[in-house]
């Protein structure tokens, strides 16, 4: 089966299988949060590796138990029912074996984690901030069509609608692996509200889309973290202005700052803002990986430069641009209206063309 090189790396990847299986019942590992967490990732990687592999070595057992029946055997029923076996096999090969090399090409273990999205007002003034809240439209009703869970944490809202900034955390399936292609500049060409003489404007927003950290992922020390109270602003009824339940941290080593207002309980506040903090302190780090890949694959340029302009979204003409696979769509309305499945899978299909060309599989 020389033809098939694939299925050399069975056997090898069906030993990894069974010895991560053994290793996450040892009560020691079970132990090690750190450690039991990751080969559980493993483990449910490669299970899904070996599926596929079974079925794959299926098709090539049912090509050369085929073609036996066709060296042997004269009856022509047989024969014809061979022919028509190893015809589906071969058809199935091909799309088999890219699978197989994709699921093969090390996932980026940060996808399968739950994230923390901030969308910002830029340049363009109201407008902007209009735009930012038509962004953060966008994905609540994309992320209520996936089953996920929104969370605003932090609102600055703008003074003719819309938010200067909004800060949310989303939780479910594989979050952050969808999320991180919208991290980068979105700018709107559109007239504005306020504008009277009906010329088109452009206004900018930007996206951030950081993996929220587990807690054993960054050890938090109480004396380098500073602690704020302060009266909530913004809608959330009569207690909002006279109860001290908004958090404002501040991370002494690094300087960063996380606010939450979003609770009524201070408790639910520091939770949130926490958790927040963590996050930010973990994706320091993992900045420099992703700086590192961004420069081989243009699907990621804004997640390691999220100054770079990477969609337009132009209203007169109904079109949609993403610069980085210079992909343009007349369904404006129906993105905005949270649609972006079909932006981001073709983000996907094209770093991971870029993911075998780099692992030469």
């Amino acid at each position: 089966m020389a033809e098939y090189a694939l299925l050399e790396k069975y056997e090898s990847i069906r030993h990894r299988f069974e010895e991560v299986q053994q290793q996450i019942t040892d009560p020691a590992i079970i132990a090690d949060m750190k450690r039991y967490v990751r080969l559980n990732q493993e483990y449910k990687s490669l299970e899904k590796l070996l599926g596929v592999f079974k079925e794959y070595k299926s098709m090539v057992d049912t090509i050369y138990s085929g073609k036996e029946i066709l060296a042997e055997e004269s009856d022509n029923e047989l024969r014809e029912m061979a022919h028509e076996e190893i015809e589906m096999a071969e058809e199935k090969i091909p799309e088999m074996e890219k699978k197989i090399k994709m699921l093969l090409v090390p996932a980026d273990p940060e996808d399968s984690k739950n994230a923390i999205l901030e969308i910002r007002a830029g340049t363009g003034g109201d407008e902007a901030s209009i735009f930012a809240g038509d962004l953060f439209r966008m994905y609540s009703k994309f992320c209520e069509k996936k089953g996920w869970r929104m969370e605003v944490t932090n609102v600055n809202e703008g003074t003719a609608g819309g938010y200067k900034e909004i800060v949310a955390n989303v939780t479910g399936e594989g979050v952050y692996g969808i999320l991180k292609y919208e991290s980068g500049v979105h700018r709107v060409q559109r007239v504005p509200q306020t504008e009277t003489q009906g010329r088109v404007h452009t206004s900018a927003a930007t996206v951030a889309v950081l993996p929220e950290a587990e807690e054993f992922d960054v050890e938090l020390k109480e004396s380098d973290i500073k602690k704020d109270t302060y009266c909530s602003s913004g809608p959330g009824g009569q207690s909002v202005n006279t109860t001290y339940s908004a958090i404002r941290l501040t991370h002494i080593p690094t300087g960063i700052v996380v606010t939450c207002q979003d609770e009524k309980s201070q408790l639910k506040n520091l939770a949130k803002a926490m958790n927040e903090l963590r996050t930010r302190i973990y994706n320091m780090e993992y900045q420099k990986y992703i700086d590192e890949i961004s420069s081989k694959r243009k699907t990621m340029v804004s997640t390691g430069d999220r100054s770079a302009k990477i969609r337009t979204y132009n209203w007169p003409q109904g079109r949609v641009t993403d610069h980085r696979i210079n992909l343009t769509m007349y369904n404006l309305q129906a993105i905005i209206n949270g649609e972006i499945d079909e932006i981001i899978e073709k983000l996907m299909i094209e770093e991971n063309a870029q993911k075998l060309k780099e692992a030469e599989i």
